[in-house]
């Protein structure tokens, strides 16, 4: 069993708060508009994490994260990128590549909206986590943590946090 916790849109804020929930987790998954690297450096520092880069990276970010992330965990079938939206209105680069070779789960951020949703053409689990940072219109920061065991993807969990 492989515990994730999920963020995206940190645009450079990174607290105790969030530190608290990566070290609960065996990995940390992170969707895109990381802003400064000490985010991802500080939670490097406790816990294995994959990462996209967002729309408000700079080239630093872009040139030690990718756009895209494909992977598996456990016997999950993973696709991570920033810009994605959402079933029945993907971006047209993501619809593409999601016609093409479906993962099992798809994560994307950009938003700043949780949403997790079936995609239930593309027989796929779409996750946004929301925004965990500071910056934007959100009201209330959020994240996801859930496990993969084997192909089963469980225990799914919103946390939300002040502004």
């Amino acid at each position: 069993m492989t515990k994730i916790l999920l963020l995206s849109d940190t645009h450079s804020h990174i607290d105790a708060t969030i530190l608290k929930y990566v070290k609960l987790a065996d990995e940390v998954w992170h969707a895109g508009d990381i802003g400064d690297l000490t985010v991802t450096d500080t939670i490097k520092g406790l816990k294995p994490i994959r990462a996209v880069y967002g729309n408000i990276d700079d080239k630093e970010a872009r040139s030690e994260f990718p756009l895209d992330l494909h992977f598996t965990c456990e016997e999950v079938n993973v696709f991570i990128t920033h810009i994605g939206g959402y079933p029945n209105r993907y971006n047209p680069r993501i619809r593409t590549i999601l016609q093409k070779k479906p993962p099992d789960l798809f994560i994307s951020g950009h938003s700043h909206i949780l949403k997790v949703m079936p995609d239930k053409k593309l027989d796929l689990l779409h996750m946004n986590p929301g925004a965990i940072g500071k910056h934007g219109f959100h009201q209330v920061r959020t994240m996801l943590r859930f496990e993969i065991e084997g192909s089963v993807i469980k225990n799914l969990e919103v946390i939300e946090l002040k502004r």
